[in-house]
């Protein structure tokens, strides 16, 4: 599990479905976590082991290498949470599951907000201070405080409007992440993005202004992918 309180916690998911992992992923991404996802069983366990999440999402059936398997050789060498998803209700497969270093189980079809509210459970039991990392996000000379909606940059407040405080927000909680304009509508408005409006652009490029950001090299943009917070250390 990380240390880093400062970081939004870091959710790994394993799961060929695409249309539920998408919307697993969208979903957690607008509560404040960051989300890495992987279709490929046979390629999960050495991408986990890399990025060290500090919770792994992990179907059960999957191509090239099942969830029993990862779990098993994940287990003795990742400190992190494992919560295994399965569309079997067999009572035979959750025992094996638990045995092979899951901490939980859920059937599918799962919706997100329960998910969500298995991995809080987890993540509380866990680490105690695992909510401290949601409050207050500190990213090089920039830090924001989650309670009072305040923004500093170099020890100065920064004065922001909603709708601005919401984007930095939310690509601080998703540093080094790209968020495409349709993510970020769908997390901040509800709505798809519709190609033509441009409020999201708009913000950006006032954002980079308060933060004297004027040539993109804090809040960059990915082409084809949308806007991302770098990670500057």
């Amino acid at each position: 599990m990380s240390s880093n309180l400062n970081k939004a916690v870091h959710i790994f998911l394993v799961e060929d479905n695409l249309k539920l992992a998408n919307n697993i992923k969208e979903y957690f991404l607008c509560k404040g976590f960051q989300v890495t996802h992987e279709a490929d069983g046979g390629a999960a366990l050495d991408k986990i082991l890399s990025v060290q999440p500090d919770l792994v999402i992990l179907d059960h059936i999957l191509p090239n290498k099942d969830g029993l398997t990862i779990c098993k050789l994940l287990r003795p060498i990742f400190n992190g949470l494992i919560v295994m998803l399965t569309a079997n209700n067999d009572e035979i497969d959750h025992v094996v599951g638990l045995e092979v270093g899951a901490d939980d189980y859920l059937i599918k079809p799962v919706q997100p907000r329960l998910l969500l509210a298995k991995v809080n459970s987890l993540l509380r039991r866990s680490v105690p201070h695992t909510e401290q990392a949601l409050n207050i996000i500190k990213i090089a000379h920039l830090t924001i405080k989650q309670d009072e909606r305040c923004v500093r940059l170099h020890g100065l407040t920064i004065t922001c409007t909603a709708a601005e405080y919401e984007l930095l927000l939310l690509l601080a909680q998703n540093v080094g992440c790209p968020l495409s304009r349709d993510t970020i509508s769908e997390c901040i408005r509800g709505l798809e993005y519709d190609g033509s409006d441009r409020a999201i652009d708009t913000r950006i490029a006032r954002l980079r202004k308060k933060l004297n950001d004027s040539d993109g090299s804090f809040i960059k943009t990915i082409r084809n992918q949308g806007y991302m917070l770098a990670n500057i250390s």
